[in-house]
């Protein structure tokens, strides 16, 4: 109060320390906004322009919703009016800024928009300079309301890229005349094409062409102040030029301009050049130019010792490869995998794999080249990778027996990577007949060199393996009886997982009662795969976004690879059950489209849920896990505890609204999860014994790109022993309308009852935004249903008879008392819901198992409602007290 009581007083240093105070330490919903509102006003219409410009820098930066509606159609009005001082205008232009960027939906177009392009013809430039900043912001929001400041802002370029360094005294900084205003002009224009104007275009190309020659100019000063200066307008310049992609003398003046810093001595200016030319490279003008500089990328990949620029070499190689220069870059990509740092290995993989594919003249070097990706980096070789090498020699006769000879001869070796005996296994078992006839590659000694990897493989690549046998049944009828003592033995018809005992048990009698014919129609070789944008292709541009691709590769992304896409393995036994059918999270089918991940999400239409095709009734477009009987799933540290049957629930769910509260997910696993005015947060998730998966789906809401983008999950005090939760790294950056998604990785090591807190980072309008929000993982998210007979459960339930395993709640219902709900939640809770084995049919009752690391709790419960007096009673048993603590209190806040 005592702040507000100083905005009224008439001396400056008492009504700044009021508005410091009060921008600093005032909650957005105090009681005493109203008070402070009217005292901003009283300073707005005072023209004192000291007071004004208080006032302005308070609302800038309290930045307040209640401030915007306040104020949003005055500060404009101070802006353009003719009598504002040049200090009052900069103020109010960086005020609409920030309430533009806090508030946009209440800073209206009006007849104030074409008044505010005029400020660039303004004397005073730091006028022009926080002008041009809002009107970058709005143009990015309505162009053709802004398009008449294209003219006006070639204009004022031209006239501080000519100046002398003497002409802009209060501006020039070491000698760089207005480098900031340059900068901002230079992104504004960014924001349109070129111009259609001769004379505009003409003069904005001499602005360029300036910049570019300054450029080469001895340095004025040896100060880095001065370097930094100069080459921040360079390198806005030379993005400007790539944007407009129109000069070709300008493209490639600067792409020899980014040349000469490829080797500078800062670390930063040889990032930029490597970043910029990458941009260059997908231009048909420059294409060749930055084609010259390959053996100092090379170089660069070789000695350089940051990271980054590392990744920047591996991104510019990719981007400069073409059919003249691909073997040498892809031979020199897999020399630097074998050293690579391990955090871009699987990018270079999924490159070196394209590149390969895509200049393959002679299908015999794609061959060697994968399998050399498999020895060198076979924990990075994604599904999509081997399969698309499956893919290409079904398609290919004439690579077929070289295939089948290069893959023996690689499994020769001691120590295999499991992804070359994935591939090794489905190649033999389609074509090893191809080179039987050498008595080095007999049948048998084909098979044992498979079998002999069959103990180290894991349960999908036995799977695998197993098919390649019953495939060499059919080719070489010399080994069945051997085959058949393998199927036979204890160890695979009795084995512990139930793919495995399937396939053994059904192959062997498949193998015993079919007739040569029938094998050999059931067992046929697989049809070429029809034809498909490449899946490796598909996954990297997921994981860069277009703008980083190839050009020739950016056009193919509506083209049809030559090769086919995928296996669609329909047939009963034939090879499907060796390449596994894709699951909708590899998308191999490309099928998968309908999910708006950041590269392909459309803009968020007014009312519409960003996330509303994550529940759709498509269970594609979520790209969970859905689990087949027919070999290895995508992610193999998950595919091991995935549920045997698809979860039909996920088809039939619904869009839930915004504001569910936490509880809302104990007996749900889908849902937004948090919304506001700039991020909407979905869930989808599954659990299987102790351990889980969740998706989140982070939803950008505005048209405006978040920055520097960081969600981390943070598992407080004893939570962090009970509980492991691994987030995998999430891209720093989510376009505007664009979904980003990550996926979190769960392992309950004991019972807990807090939650983990979601922590959201990310800088929006320049504003850095945190978001906290508590994970709705709850310990009956653990749970594993039991079926029991009446017997049994009354059996178990005297068992847990002792008075601490014992809870029981009694409770007024909160939610109208409907059966059917009722014995949905219960299911959803992750019980099993047991009919008749309470003698009073209008009860509940369920059993099920919650599975941690470290135990087992066997749990029952029974759920009575009264429906006269709109009550329940809800009694738990458990053999651990704590749990059926937790589980009452979660349980009983759902009715």
């Amino acid at each position: 109060m005592e702040a507000v009581n100083l905005l009224s007083s008439n001396k400056y240093t008492e009504k700044q320390i009021g508005y410091l105070f009060i921008s600093v330490l005032v909650n957005s919903n105090s009681d005493l906004i109203s008070l402070i509102n009217n005292a901003i006003k009283n300073d707005l219409s005072s023209r004192n322009p000291t007071f004004m410009n208080l006032a302005l820098h308070c609302i800038a930066n309290v930045g307040s919703r209640e401030m915007a509606e306040a104020f949003a159609a005055e500060v404009p009005c101070i802006l353009v009016a003719g009598d504002t001082m040049d200090s009052v205008k900069q103020s109010a232009a960086l005020c609409l800024l920030r309430l533009n960027r806090t508030s946009p939906d209440l800073v209206a177009m009006g007849e104030w928009t074409t008044r505010v392009v005029h400020l660039l013809n303004d004397q005073h430039l730091g006028v022009v300079t926080a002008a041009t900043s809002l009107i970058t912001t709005l143009a990015q929001k309505s162009p053709e309301d802004f398009k008449t400041s294209v003219s006006l802002a070639v204009a004022r370029l031209s006239r501080i890229v000519s100046s002398a360094s003497t002409d802009l005294q209060d501006y020039t900084y070491y000698f760089v005349a207005a480098p900031w205003l340059s900068v901002k002009l230079l992104r504004l224009l960014q924001c349109y094409p070129p111009p259609e104007d001769g004379a505009i275009r003409g003069r904005l190309t001499e602005c360029l062409e300036t910049i570019l020659n300054k450029a080469q100019e001895p340095p004025k000063s040896k100060k880095v102040q001065h370097s930094n200066a100069k080459n921040a307008v360079l390198f806005e310049a030379i993005s400007l030029i790539i944007h407009h992609d129109s000069e070709p003398t300008l493209l490639v003046r600067a792409c020899n301009q980014l040349g000469q810093f490829l080797q500078h001595r800062e670390t930063n200016l040889r990032y930029l050049a490597l970043e910029s030319m990458c941009t260059l490279a997908s231009s048909e003008f420059s294409h060749e130019a930055v084609k010259t500089h390959i053996e100092t990328v090379i170089n660069a990949l070789k000695s350089e010792r940051d990271v980054s620029v590392r990744q920047r070499a591996v991104d510019l190689l990719y981007a400069m490869c073409d059919r003249s220069n691909a073997k040498q870059i892809v031979a020199e990509m897999l020399s630097y995998l074998e050293t690579a740092d391990y955090s871009i290995r699987e990018e270079i993989v999924l490159k070196v794999a394209i590149l390969a594919e895509k200049y393959a003249v002679d299908y015999t070097w794609y061959v060697d080249t994968i399998l050399n990706l498999i020895r060198f980096a076979g924990d990075y070789v994604s599904d999509e990778v081997w399969y698309r090498v499956i893919q290409i020699v079904i398609n290919r006769d004439e690579v077929q027996g070289y295939a089948a000879k290069t893959v023996f001869e690689a499994l020769q070796a001691p120590a295999c990577h499991e992804n070359l005996v994935k591939v090794g296994g489905y190649i033999l078992g389609e074509f090893g007949n191809l080179i039987a006839g050498d008595s080095r590659s007999s049948p048998l000694i084909q098979f044992d060199l498979l079998h002999s990897k069959f103990h180290l493989c894991s349960v999908p690549t036995r799977a695998l393996l197993l098919s390649a046998y019953i495939k060499f049944i059919n080719l070489f009828p010399e080994v069945k009886g051997t085959i058949q003592e393998v199927l036979r033995s204890d160890s695979q018809l009795r084995n512990a997982d139930v793919e495995l005992q399937q396939r053994a048990v059904e192959y062997l009698r498949l193998s015993c009662i079919a007739s040569t014919d029938i094998l050999a129609t059931v067992l046929e070789e697989m049809p070429p795969f029809p034809e498909r944008e490449s899946s490796i292709l598909a996954k990297l541009k997921r994981k860069k976004g277009p703008g980083n691709l190839h050009p020739d590769l950016d056009e193919n992304r509506k083209e049809r690879s030559v090769n086919g896409g995928t296996a669609d393995h329909s047939s009963t036994t034939s090879n499907a059950k060796v390449a596994a059918s894709p699951t909708p999270s590899t998308d191999l089918l490309g099928l998968g489209s309908t999910i708006t991940t950041q590269n392909s999400a459309p803009r968020a239409s007014k009312g519409a849920s960003l996330l509303v095709d994550v529940f759709s009734g498509n269970i594609a477009a979520f790209p969970v896990e859905t689990p087949v009987s027919v070999g290895p799933v995508a992610d193999e540290n998950f595919s091991s505890f995935l549920p045997n049957t698809p979860q039909v629930a996920y088809a039939n769910a619904t869009l839930p609204t915004a504001e569910e509260p936490e509880d809302k997910f104990v007996c749900k696993n889908n849902g937004v999860l948090y919304e506001n005015q700039l991020l909407q947060i979905g869930l989808k998730s599954e659990f299987r014994q102790n351990l889980g998966r969740m998706y989140v789906f982070f939803g950008n809401k505005t048209s405006t790109q978040f920055m520097n983008f960081a969600a981390s999950v943070v598992c407080q005090d004893t939570l962090q022993a009970q509980l492991n939760v691994h987030a995998k790294p999430a891209d720093p950056t989510v376009d505007g309308g664009a979904q980003l998604q990550q996926i979190l990785n769960i392992e309950c090591v004991s019972d807990f009852v807090d939650a983990p807190v979601l922590n959201i980072q990310f800088r929006y309008g320049g504003t850095l935004q945190n978001i906290a929000v508590k994970l709705p993982i709850t310990l009956n998210k653990f749970f594993q249903p039991t079926e029991m007979t009446s017997q049994d459960f009354f059996q178990r339930w005297k068992q847990l008879g002792a008075p601490q395993q014992e809870v029981q709640t009694i409770f007024k219902a909160r939610h109208s008392m409907d059966t059917e709900v009722t014995k949905a939640k219960i299911m959803g809770f992750g019980a099993a819901l047991l009919d008749g084995v309470d003698p009073n049919p209008s009860n509940f009752v369920g059993a099920g198992v919650i599975h941690t690391k470290t135990t087992q709790v066997g749990c029952l419960l029974r759920l009575e409602p009264n429906t006269q007096a709109q009550m329940y009673r809800l009694t738990l048993r458990t053999s651990r007290d704590t749990v059926s603590q937790r589980l009452c209190d979660l349980l009983s806040e759902q009715f």
